[in-house]
């Protein structure tokens, strides 16, 4: 059976290089970066390295503002919490957005069982938030604003720049969660003003369980783990020289013109998708819009009168590989918190849409394969006929 992955936004296929950069680690550099011997040097010499081509990547002023992690997840959780718990005498309120990742929710609900105060600010249809109701939002008590680059479900790009320069000018922190965005999109820490951004390496093909926290220079908050004192005391644990390698040459592989190229082509195939399933007569609606700014490897899209459960099942018996939202909460029976903040608790959008996700290695021959098994079945599921046959 023929198998096409359109997951990308849950997880992504590691490239050869990374692989090939990773095997030759695991085998030549297997010193612990910490010691001062021949074996630790030389596998401080390649954390060093990687850590810079990691900072070039964000314009981020030091290198040492690189703090490695275990992931996306551990980043956003040691931002907003070590920065409330580090800045609580200063105030106790934070804001965010309604269709965050769960690692920065489940964060800020953390929090307010001890006693914080969060501002969740809602979405348009489109997935975005009025900077109105973030300056609003913003009080003399505010010490973190967390929203993310660009949404995991349904691919709306937040204004960073705007937003980090309305923060700029208050008491408060600026963090964004850039998993998503991080790999494609330009980043600028410096021009927008980012004080923390999370992301994670295995969402631009390079390996799992690692990622990295941007910490701009002069903000002190603990280590949320506790331990020995590597990163420059600011992260406990000894770091995995391998997949920090990989990394840096996962990073490499998607230069400006690179990440450029992938988002016209994933552009290239959302106009495809829809246009394809249009022709066919399947009744499909976007969930947000297509803007050009957008994320354009996710594309979320509305099967009216169709369960996403029946549809997902379908497209996996066919060899398809698609979701109904965040990986994270994927068998979870609850409505995508993302849909819902967009379009209420009562649109049928929540439980009938599915999140189609490219990477590099789809082809234009692979959203046609993905078109014909759609429509075969939405049209068996809805009962209709197809070439005069039912």
């Amino acid at each position: 059976m023929k198998r096409i992955y359109f997951d990308n936004a849950a997880t992504t296929p590691m490239a050869k290089p990374v692989v090939e950069t990773m095997n030759k680690m695991m085998l030549d550099v297997y010193g612990n970066a910490s010691s001062t011997h021949y074996f630790g040097r030389k596998a401080r010499s390649v954390l060093d390295d990687s850590r810079h081509v990691i900072a070039q990547s964000i314009n981020a002023r030091k290198d040492d503002e690189i703090v490695f992690t275990s992931g996306g997840t551990e980043s956003d959780n040691t931002a907003i919490i070590e920065t409330a718990l580090a800045r609580k005498d200063s105030g106790r309120h934070l804001i965010t957005t309604a269709i965050e990742h769960e690692a920065v929710l489940k964060s800020m609900e953390y929090l307010e069982t001890l006693g914080f105060e969060v501002t969740y600010l809602p979405v348009d249809e489109k997935g975005h938030i009025s900077l109105n109701d973030l300056k609003d939002a913003l009080r003399d008590d505010t010490i973190l604003v967390s929203i993310m680059m660009g949404n995991n479900e349904v691919g709306s790009r937040m204004p960073i720049h705007a937003i980090g320069q309305i923060v700029a000018s208050t008491n408060a922190w600026f963090h964004t969660d850039a998993v998503q965005a991080y790999g494609l999109l330009d980043i600028d820490v410096q021009k927008d003003k980012i004080d923390l951004m999370s992301t994670s390496a295995h969402k631009l093909n390079g390996p799992k369980f690692l990622g990295f926290l941007y910490r701009r220079e002069g903000l002190n908050f603990a280590s949320l783990l506790k331990g020995g004192d590597q990163e420059l005391k600011r992260r406990a644990g000894t770091e995995n020289i391998p997949a920090i390698a990989g990394f840096a040459t996962a990073v490499n592989l998607v230069n400006n013109e690179e990440k450029a190229a992938r988002q016209k082509k994933y552009a290239g195939f959302k106009k495809q998708l829809i246009s394809g399933l249009q022709k066919k007569h399947i009744e499909v609606e976007v969930n947000g819009d297509l803007a050009s700014d957008n994320l354009q490897h996710v594309l979320n899209l509305w099967f009216k009168g169709c369960s996403h459960e029946a549809l997902l099942t379908n497209l996996d018996l066919n060899g398809i590989a698609a979701s109904a939202g965040s990986a994270c909460t994927a068998g979870s029976i609850e409505p995508s918190h993302v849909l819902t903040a967009m379009y209420g608790k009562e649109s049928p959008r929540i439980v009938e849409s599915l999140r189609f996700s490219f990477g590099y290695q789809n082809t234009a021959a692979d959203i046609e394969y993905l078109i014909d098994i759609l429509a075969n079945v939405i049209n068996k599921m809805k009962g209709n006929e197809v070439d005069g046959v039912r």
